[in-house]
């Protein structure tokens, strides 16, 4: 619970200045290109990050590193509610995003340690879900916080949260036991090298990359202002209207990983679910770039919905590898999730100034140009990915066995004295 919590968390940051947005455009004066990368640098801190992180993770252990860097989101969060120029809260925000990038990853490396491979794409889900009411807390709820509390003062109350829950994982969480010495540095070196030379990594993680370009730089950010300068929506219409999205945004994690576990246990790629989540996402994005407002909501839950497919890439990439190379794995493909966040949502609000705005926001005609560059992005990653499918799927086929037959044979000895009347 602490673990999820900890993203429940690291999502409120993400998504919050989707509200926030106008308040901080309002006081500090800013244009949409210094609002994308306002809120893209949280990704961009979080995304370079990823690499080194996973180093710490498997050389720490996911409890005490992800307690330790909540410690600098705390002090974020502080910075951030103190602000007095943009400058401050770039920095402020890129201090938070380097303070959160561990939960999700130290959330997937404990389920990792403590649960079978076969439930994986479930419990990833579970994390991914715990995010997806972190987006629901940073929508309507937030919005309604803004008519009784200033935004500082709402940062300030996260600040707290934050530092509590680092305690939390200092003095509560049980610590996993090792199974073997821990790896060296050197080892870890040679496991990152690995990594970089499999071409069926980079299809993956470019792949989820480019997705996450346009489904999570919209979710995050620019929903509401599509919602507000295209749809005609007002604030408190555009954050219930994020509510819903994101409740699609948690149904899609759980249909997924679901579907990719059941896959799994029969011994069938997961690749196809990742495939077709994707190109369904891509038919919702075209209708939203165009400009259709019929069934908006609809339309905006369906491709953040079908997006989530894309999330099965840590997966499909664990299981290529040994298990004490799940930090530096995931953390690996989680640095082109979050770049690609930061250049989506940075390039987008570039897009969106290359208009003048309107009396209450962006040029509707923008849109059309800026969601249709994140389209082409996620297309291009899509077939890049589907032209090395062969390859792909014979290698996480062969790597689903492995795994699955070293959770066996680790598993034998407590089986065994648990029949003898001994507590495994």
């Amino acid at each position: 619970m602490p673990f999820l919590a900890g993203y429940f968390v690291s999502y409120v940051f993400r998504a919050v200045n989707a509200v926030l947005g106008p308040s901080l455009v309002s006081e500090f004066g800013i244009s949409a290109a210094q609002l994308g990368l306002l809120t893209g640098v949280y990704f961009f801190s979080f995304g370079l990050f990823q690499v080194p992180l996973g180093v710490l993770l498997d050389r720490f252990g996911p409890r005490r590193t992800n307690g330790a860097l909540l410690l600098l989101a705390t002090a974020g969060a502080l910075a951030f509610a103190y602000a007095r120029s943009f400058e401050h809260l770039v920095l402020a925000r890129a201090l938070i995003g380097l303070g959160v990038s561990a939960c999700l990853m130290a959330s997937m490396q404990a389920f990792i340690l403590w649960f079978p491979p076969e439930r994986m794409s479930t419990m990833i889900a579970l994390a991914y879900s715990m995010g997806g009411l972190g987006a629901i807390a940073a929508s309507a709820p937030l919005e309604l916080a803004l008519r009784h509390y200033s935004w500082r003062e709402i940062f300030e109350f996260l600040a707290f949260t934050t530092l509590f829950l680092s305690a939390v994982f200092a003095f509560w969480v049980p610590e996993h036991a090792p199974d073997h010495r821990p790896v060296g540095l050197r080892e870890q070196l040679a496991g990152l090298k690995h990594i970089a030379r499999d071409g069926a990594f980079w299809r993956v993680a470019i792949a989820i990359g480019a997705n996450q370009c346009a489904v999570l730089s919209l979710f995050t950010l620019w929903i509401t202002a599509w919602l507000r300068d295209v749809a005609g929506y007002e604030r408190a219409a555009a954050a219930q209207a994020l509510a819903i999205v994101a409740l699609s945004l948690i149904a899609g994690y759980f249909f997924f990983g679901r579907i990719a576990d059941a896959r799994a246990r029969r011994g069938r790629s997961q690749l196809p679910l990742f495939v077709g989540g994707v190109a369904a996402a891509l038919v919702f994005l075209a209708l939203i770039a165009l400009g259709v407002v019929r069934g908006a909501v609809v339309l905006w839950a369906a491709f953040v919905f079908c997006g989530t497919g894309a999330t099965l890439a840590h997966s499909i990439a664990t299981r290529r590898y040994p298990r004490d190379m799940a930090g530096r794995v995931n953390t690996a493909l989680n640095t082109f999730t979050f770049i690609g966040v930061f250049l989506g949502q940075w390039g987008t609000g570039a897009i969106l100034s290359l208009w003048p705005p309107t009396a209450t926001g962006y040029d509707p005609r923008a849109y059309v140009w800026a969601f249709g560059a994140l389209w082409l992005v996620q297309a291009a990653g899509l077939a890049w990915l589907w032209r090395g499918r062969a390859l792909l799927e014979k290698d996480v086929a062969i790597g689903g066995v492995e795994r699955r037959s070293e959770h066996r044979a680790e598993h034998q000895p407590a089986q065994s004295e648990g029949q003898r009347g001994e507590h495994p």
